[in-house]
């Protein structure tokens, strides 16, 4: 792991970059009171030390024809040779899982889904999530709203006038 320093500027762009991914550089720089071409230095920074790994569009499932979404709790045989690896295996197959999580607690994995509508939900429990090698119990839990749900990372929790970052490399 190496270590790296965020300074409020840092800081800074990392929240404007979160929360508008496709700013032009010119605009960035002006929100945040850094010449363009500054702005741009520290920027290919950030990306060369992990900081910032990608940039990406969020989608609006629901216009996009995903009405259900659920977190799934699955428990596992432990008996069974390579279980992890092979449902890891086939987690990363299934379209349908748009995050997978191993947690402490009573399951072994907690899964994001999301579907189309209770039909396709089902289909996916039945005919995939079931036959899974070792699978031994599903719990579902539909979403019925959401309060709350942002991807980023609170950036305001690492601002100051200095942060050490640990970073693999």
């Amino acid at each position: 792991m190496n270590a790296i320093s965020l300074d409020a500027t840092d800081c800074r762009i990392l929240a404007v970059l979160q929360h508008e991914g496709r700013i032009s550089n010119l605009d960035l720089a002006e929100r945040i009171s850094l010449s363009p071409s500054a702005c741009l230095r520290r920027l290919r920074l950030l990306e060369e030390q992990g900081v910032i790994e990608r940039y990406r569009a969020c989608l609006n499932r629901e216009v996009l024809g995903f009405e259900l979404e659920a977190f799934v709790q699955v428990s596992m045989r432990n008996d069974q040779e390579n279980w992890h690896e092979r449902f890891a295996a086939a987690v990363r197959d299934w379209p349908e899982v748009v995050g997978a999580f191993v947690v402490t607690g009573e399951s072994h994995y907690v899964l994001r889904v999301l579907a189309h509508n209770l039909k396709h939900y089902s289909d996916f429990v039945l005919s995939r999530l079931y036959k899974a090698p070792g699978v031994m119990d599903i719990r579902s839990n539909i979403v019925l709203q959401t309060l709350k749900e942002d991807s980023g990372v609170p950036v305001e929790l690492v601002s100051g006038a200095s942060h050490t970052v640990a970073t693999a490399k």
